[in-house]
């Protein structure tokens, strides 16, 4: 593992623990030419996936953009990091145990928006306009009836 400060490949492993789900091990690591430490940390992947672009372009999944494209979802949110991460771990094995190798952004974003329904109505909304690319308020209303029902009281309000 390479030195985040002096770029050095000479580190040791200090200690290393599973997180609380026991999906990810946490390894504490220091750098043994300039002492600095770090924390890495170990995931299990089943396959490489690939993503195909909606303008047909083929790019490797990034597992840190769809963290950051929750994280912008979930900002001022109450929810924590720790759920924010078994989330993503789920999407992810989702993702990996689905047979194909190859999967378009298109279901990657209907698999996230079925876990942040789940998980925050706001960011669930936030992700669709996004997503769905909102132009108009009728789009938000769409959304929000599809979000608690078209007998919602709090849908009627919105529309008078």
């Amino acid at each position: 593992m390479r030195c985040p400060s002096c770029n050095s490949l000479d580190t040791q492993v200090k200690d290393s623990r599973p997180t609380e789900d026991s999906a990810v091990i946490r390894r504490r690591r220091v750098c043994m030419a300039c002492n600095f430490r770090f924390t890495t940390f170990e995931r299990v992947q089943l396959r490489e996936l690939t993503v195909i672009k909606r303008n047909g372009r083929r790019v490797p999944f990034d597992r840190d953009k769809l963290v950051r494209s929750l994280q912008i979802s979930l900002r001022k949110r109450p929810v924590d990091s720790e759920r924010l991460e078994k989330t993503v771990s789920t999407i992810v094995r989702e993702l990996e145990s689905g047979g194909e190798a190859e999967v378009s952004s298109e279901a990657i974003g209907e698999i996230v928006m079925e876990h942040l329904r789940q998980l925050d109505d706001v960011a669930y909304v936030r992700f669709a306009s996004v997503y769905r690319n909102f132009r108009e308020a009728k789009d938000f209303e769409a959304v929000l009836g599809e979000l608690h029902g078209e007998d919602d009281p709090q849908i009627a309000t919105l529309r008078k």
